[in-house]
């Protein structure tokens, strides 16, 4: 019989993953799915769950709750010689992996997408030694995001970064960066470096709207000065995809980059916090099969 194993975060989509679960157990169930269900209740449950899984050969993983329980998840990958299909029920502030495989947003209709015969192989990128799905970004405006509480997210969903990331901006502090990506070199001052592997990133769906989940590349933004004047500007390149043409971007895409600094940096990584800089990143392309919407 085919193995599911279900992981979801009860904090999740303002505490309403519970009730989901038994419309996911049960969809799988009518698939032929024998069902294990697993409740997070702290930091790395979701990655330990998924690492079983794999060990059980299980085939399939379906995650319930936002972006950080994803991330968590898909971490239980790294190494594995069997790796389950993935299923996705956001139920996040931002959900920015399942935006950027056109996952719907709405957990209903996500679940029903669980019966779909369509797999994507998408990318994977690594951090050091782990892994994340969507963005990694460091600088004193990442570390501000870091800081969204999770009361605020409740309450607020996406508004929460944004009014952080205002917040930043309206005391925007650089910092020393040293940046290699493949065979080049950027040194200089800036408040935010990020690396996409997709085109949505905080819930801006044209961030990088050449990014594909399965072309190989680290899409990455440097961001050289953003003084409170350039940010309706900058505003308006997020909303119409057009940031990397903006004057104080840099804009490149690489497989492998490293980012240092001589100051004491931070990352956010998927949403959450991640560790101080240095940080070396790489894709792994095609690296797992998720679930998607059936083609029209």
């Amino acid at each position: 019989m085919k193995q599911a194993m279900i992981i979801m975060n009860p904090s999740s989509g303002k505490e309403n993953a519970l009730k989901h679960v038994s419309s996911v157990k049960d969809i799988l169930l009518a698939q032929g799915y024998e069902v294990t269900v697993k409740e997070t209740e702290k930091e790395r449950d979701a990655t330990n769950f998924c690492i079983t899984a794999c060990e059980q050969s299980c085939d399939l993983v379906v995650s319930i709750g936002g972006d950080g329980t994803l991330h968590e998840t898909i971490n239980g990958f790294i190494d594995q010689d069997h790796r389950p299909r993935l299923g996705i029920v956001p139920l996040g502030t931002v959900n920015d992996f399942a935006r950027a495989l056109q996952i719907p947003l709405q957990p209903e209709k996500a679940i029903q997408t669980l019966t779909s015969s369509r797999v994507q192989t998408v990318d994977m990128g690594r951090l050091n030694g782990r892994l994340f799905v969507n963005v990694v970004a460091a600088g004193s405006i990442a570390e501000s995001l870091s800081s969204v509480t999770s009361e605020d997210k409740s309450k607020l969903g996406a508004f929460a970064y944004l009014k952080e990331g205002i917040k930043e901006l309206m005391s925007s502090h650089a910092h020393p960066l040293h940046i290699r990506y493949d065979d080049q070199t950027w040194e200089g001052e800036s408040p935010l470096f990020l690396a996409a592997l997709t085109n949505s990133v905080g819930g801006f769906e044209k961030l990088a709207p050449d990014a594909a989940v399965d072309d190989g590349l680290l899409h990455c933004f440097i961001i050289k000065d953003l003084h409170l004047f350039n940010t309706l500007t900058a505003s308006l390149s997020l909303l119409f995809g057009s940031l990397k043409n903006h004057k104080d971007v840099i804009y490149f895409t690489a497989k492998h980059v490293t980012v240092s600094s001589a100051e004491a940096v931070r990352t956010n990584v998927d949403g959450e916090e991640g560790p101080p800089l240095p940080i070396n990143l790489s894709t792994m392309p095609r690296h797992i099969e998720v679930i998607v919407p059936e083609e029209d």
